[in-house]
């Protein structure tokens, strides 16, 4: 369990990583400021500029909460592993 947790964290990091880029390159192209915005301050100025430029931003930013999703499994898997394997340890 604790090895498809991490698999599923890098998987779901990296794509958010991905899609978070692609709604940063598409608040730069709106203006420098909206850019820098959500580069600094992602989430109060980016979930703004995602929602108020729903058309543009509405498929990467549900492809990003996706990753988010498949991170947060990732991440419940890796700690039961974890806890379950330190349970199964007899200490001593």
């Amino acid at each position: 369990m604790g090895t498809l947790g991490m698999i599923l964290q890098v998987v779901g990091g990296i794509g958010m990583l991905v899609f978070g880029i692609q709604i940063l390159i598409l608040a730069f192209k709106t203006s420098v400021g909206w850019g820098i915005g959500t580069l600094l301050l992602f989430v109060p100025i980016g979930i703004i500029y995602v929602a108020k430029n729903w058309a543009t931003c509405k498929t990467p930013f549900l492809r990003y909460l996706l990753c988010l999703v498949i991170f947060l499994v990732g991440a419940g898997l890796a700690f039961y592993g974890a806890i379950s394997g330190a349970m199964a340890t007899p200490a001593g």
